[in-house]
C-alpha cells in the first residue's frame, strides 16, 4: 500500500498559508530587499489571526532602540476573548530579527532614507511570519508609469492568449 500524502501535498496547508497581503505597498513604494520576521503575539492575537482577522494595510515598521516595532497592525480580537485580557487590536508589536539583520536595516534606514513596509503576514510551519520590504516612497508620475506599465502587460497577455486560440 501507498503512503498518504501529507497536507502541504494535498494542498491542505500550502493553499491556506498567506493570513494578510498588503496589495497597497507595491503600488505606493518602489520595494527592495525583503526580510522575514518573526511576531511578539499574545496568546488572543494568535486566536484571531487563525479566524482571519488580522489587517496589515496601513501598518508600517519603526526602529526604537536597536529593536523594530510593527505599528499600525490590526487584529481584531475575537468575542470569544478571555475576559481577564484587555485586548487592544493596534496595540505596537515586536518584531523578531536577527542582531545583524536589524543593523543592516537601520544603515540603510538612516543612510539611504528607507522605509520598512510589512507586505504580507503568512504561516511558517507553526509560527507567524511578517515580510518586510525595504522601500523608498513612489511620486505620482511614477504611479502612472506603474500603472501604464500594468495595463501595457494586460493588453499584451490578452493579445497573446487571443492570437493562440485562433492558431
Amino acid at each position: 500500500m501507498g503512503k498518504k500524502p501529507t497536507k502541504a501535498k494535498a494542498g491542505g496547508e500550502a493553499a491556506n498559508k498567506t493570513i494578510a497581503l498588503n496589495k497597497r505597498a507595491r503600488h505606493e513604494f518602489h520595494l527592495q530587499d525583503r526580510f522575514e520576521a518573526g511576531l511578539a503575539l499574545q496568546g488572543w492575537e494568535v486566536k484571531a489571526i487563525r479566524a482571519g482577522r488580522a489587517n496589515i494595510g496601513e501598518s508600517y515598521a519603526l526602529v526604537r532602540n536597536g529593536e523594530l516595532f510593527l505599528f499600525g497592525a490590526q487584529i481584531t480580537p475575537l468575542i470569544q476573548a478571555s475576559t481577564h485580557v484587555v485586548a487592544d487590536d493596534r496595540r505596537t508589536r515586536k518584531l523578531l530579527l536577527h542582531r545583524r539583520e536589524i543593523d543592516r536595516l537601520v544603515g540603510r534606514i538612516e543612510r539611504e532614507g528607507f522605509t520598512l513596509v510589512p507586505t504580507a503576514m503568512y504561516w511558517s510551519r507553526n509560527k507567524i511570519k511578517l515580510e518586510l520590504a525595504l522601500a523608498k516612497g513612489k511620486q505620482a508620475h511614477d504611479k502612472r508609469e506603474s500603472a501604464k506599465e500594468r495595463d501595457w502587460q494586460r493588453e499584451k497577455q490578452r493579445a497573446l492568449r487571443n492570437h493562440n486560440k485562433d492558431a
